[in-house]
């Protein structure tokens, strides 16, 4: 795995590459050990290996990966929070920043996230700072994450604040994680639904409509709309595949690329009969979590307010807590006005308020963004119990529907001859 290192030579600065060389040795203590490391040559990876203590190295170039770009896993926010956490447990160990990246990179299981460590560590190890590395890789790391490793490095507490912001992140992926499950339950039990209706619809009934014509007989009205319904799937099945791919693929392109539009969506999802409430709660969660931690860091208020409405994730919260931002910054405080905002609940007012009152506002924070997070957690679980049985009689109904719809004539038959 190639990466690029910077090697200062005089004014100039040339570009070089990181190679990755597997090695076999035996250490101080005879033990056999095997494993790879990363080295501008062959020469400086048996140097490296020699400063650290093995002898008789067999050191070879890694062989090249087979990588077929569009099935590998890209890099996603789970990666990003287990490459904090390990960085974490690095620094708190006492391991050398360096050494520490070299070790995380090692154990990562995603060869993208592992490029991605290297490119960090090289940039660290050419002269920049832990902060300034990572601000060079914004795709993955957002200015909350940045700012806070930043704080950590110049307060001399960088240990302590990547402890933060992987407890952070960890927390904000447990919330993510949880508002996925309870979206996607009925999301594929609703595709499944539709699949076997379609199968139902282009296959068996097709079978059952050329039996009944030879009944001689006018269908019943359940009978001939599934059969209407039927002809007309199988003649315009193509239609409604591209209609679906289409819908698809623009619904998605124009959340990525609308701002207005993906705001609307945003709005409409908190309005939601059943998902509203556990949307507002877990924005309400996160905002409690990012400015527990930012305010914690020793981020001046408005600025970790700033930073709260950001990671907000919805425009309705980021709105409001802009306005908190910028009446706080005009010398009010932040518990009065919150109180002029609909979106915050009261008891999260009342903690702030004691929060400040008292000078422990981040504490307060975290135990407010603990007691959220869990009834986000509540209300996900009994939104999974209700909606088990829902679901189930939907399938019933619709399936079982259908089926009987297509049996009627037969029973019919069957009182007309008895």
């Amino acid at each position: 795995m190639a990466q690029p290192t910077v090697k200062r030579t005089g004014r100039a600065a040339k570009i070089e590459v990181d190679k990755r060389f597997t090695y076999k040795g035996t250490d101080r203590r005879g033990k056999q050990v095997k494993g790879e490391i990363s080295a501008l040559n062959l020469q400086a990876a048996k140097m490296q290996l020699k400063k650290q203590g093995l002898v008789k190295a067999v050191v070879k170039p890694k062989a090249k990966e087979i990588r077929i770009p569009f099935l590998e896993k890209g890099v996603g926010s789970e990666d990003i929070t287990l490459f904090l956490r390990q960085m974490a447990t690095m620094m708190k160990a006492g391991v050398p920043l360096i050494q520490a990246f070299d070790l995380v990179a090692d154990g990562l299981p995603n060869p993208k996230m592992r490029e991605v460590v290297l490119l960090l560590r090289n940039e660290v190890a050419s002269g920049g700072t832990f902060a300034s590395a990572l601000r060079s890789q914004p795709r993955y790391f957002d200015d909350l994450v940045c700012n806070l490793v930043d704080s950590g490095e110049k307060s001399g507490a960088l240990e302590t604040m990547l402890d933060r912001v992987a407890l952070y992140k960890e927390k904000s992926e447990s919330l993510k994680r949880r508002i996925k499950s309870a979206m996607k339950y009925p999301i594929v039990v609703l595709i499944v639904a539709a699949i076997v209706t379609t199968i139902l619809m282009v296959k068996v009934i097709p079978v059952f409509a050329e039996l009944f014509e030879g009944f001689g007989a006018a269908l019943p009205a359940p009978t001939q709309i599934a059969v209407n319904m039927s002809n007309w799937m199988v003649e315009h099945w193509w239609k409604m595949l591209i209609g679906i791919v289409a819908f698809v693929v623009l619904f998605r392109e124009s959340l990525i690329r609308s701002v207005k539009f993906r705001h609307f969506m945003q709005r409409l999802s908190l309005r939601l009969p059943v998902f509203g409430p556990i949307l507002h709660m877990a924005a309400v969660a996160r905002y409690a979590r990012t400015l527990s931690t930012t305010f914690a860091a020793g981020v001046p208020l408005v600025d970790a307010l700033d930073s709260a409405g950001r990671a907000s994730g919805n425009i309705v919260y980021e709105t409001s807590i802009l306005t908190v931002r910028d009446e706080v910054a005009g010398g009010t405080e932040l518990n009065v006005s919150m109180r002029h905002q609909s979106m915050f609940p009261p008891m999260l007012v009342q903690m702030v308020a004691i929060g400040e009152s008292s000078g422990a506002l981040d504490d307060m924070l975290g135990r407010a963004a603990v007691i959220y997070e869990e009834e986000v957690d509540t209300k996900v679980d009994g939104l999974t119990s209700m909606m088990e049985p829902l679901i189930m009689s939907f399938l019933g109904i619709v399936v079982g529907g259908l089926v009987v719809s297509m049996y009627l004539p037969i029973f019919q038959m069957g009182n007309v001859v008895g």
